[in-house]
């Protein structure tokens, strides 16, 4: 088995590290009751996650119509409050993520989260879900000018952890395997999380079914 260096472990948050569907599903309902629209259901939901509230919006009205009375800008404050208040109200850690944060962090390796979902939504998850002391950098996906698949949204938050040494990116779905292979560091793909294309089919360096092999896999720099 192939080991994988690193001084600076990037994590995506959704689908990654926490299972936070339920929650999204809410808030995508949310809107579309809002706005007259039938609802969609938690599987449809899971696989809209990984580019951002715009674009989880923008699906969502994809699959419950055809009008364009309402754009996903419009309908993005809708959302935001109503998730910004319930973020954590059935969002969990997936199994074995805080026993592996905490084995790194006391290896001496450097976290950070590098997510597409709002800044400002993304302090209060991982403060409620006891997680945010275990990350020095934090980015979201209005934290810069561009978001991942973008190489530069892990390569500017990677910037912002102290030190320096390889890096692995660890996520779930295609932009974050796509901005890895495109900043020139590993990607691990968890098997379990949102992707709308089977991981595997993305071709990551590796596939885990358990955040827990992560500790086998990644050797501290």
């Amino acid at each position: 088995m192939s080991l994988f260096p690193a001084q600076k472990i990037v994590f995506d948050l959704d689908g990654t590290l926490i299972d936070s569907a339920p929650d999204l599903h809410a808030a995508t309902n949310h809107v579309l009751e809002h706005i007259g629209r039938k609802t969609v259901t938690l599987d449809q939901v899971r696989h809209m996650v990984g580019y951002g509230a715009l674009t989880l919006i923008k699906l969502g009205l994809e699959a419950t119509g055809d009008g364009d009375e309402y754009t996903p800008e419009e309908l993005r404050p809708v959302f935001l409050d109503y998730y910004g208040k319930n973020s954590t109200a059935h969002t969990r850690l997936f199994d074995g993520a805080l026993d592996m944060l905490q084995h790194f962090r006391a290896a001496g390796v450097d976290l950070a989260i590098c997510t597409n979902k709002p800044f400002l939504l993304t302090e209060p998850i991982l403060a409620n879900l006891g997680l945010r002391d275990l990350f020095s950098a934090v980015s979201g996906g209005d934290s810069f000018d561009f978001k991942k698949p973008d190489p530069r949204h892990i390569l500017e938050t990677a910037s912002q952890m102290p030190g320096e040494g390889p890096i692995v990116m660890v996520g779930d779905s295609r932009p974050d395997i796509e901005a890895a292979r495109a900043a020139g560091v590993p990607a691990i793909a968890v098997s379990f999380g949102y992707s709308q294309t089977p991981v595997h089919e993305l071709a990551p360096d590796r596939v885990i079914d358990s955040l827990a092999e992560l500790k086998t896999l990644i050797t501290p720099a």
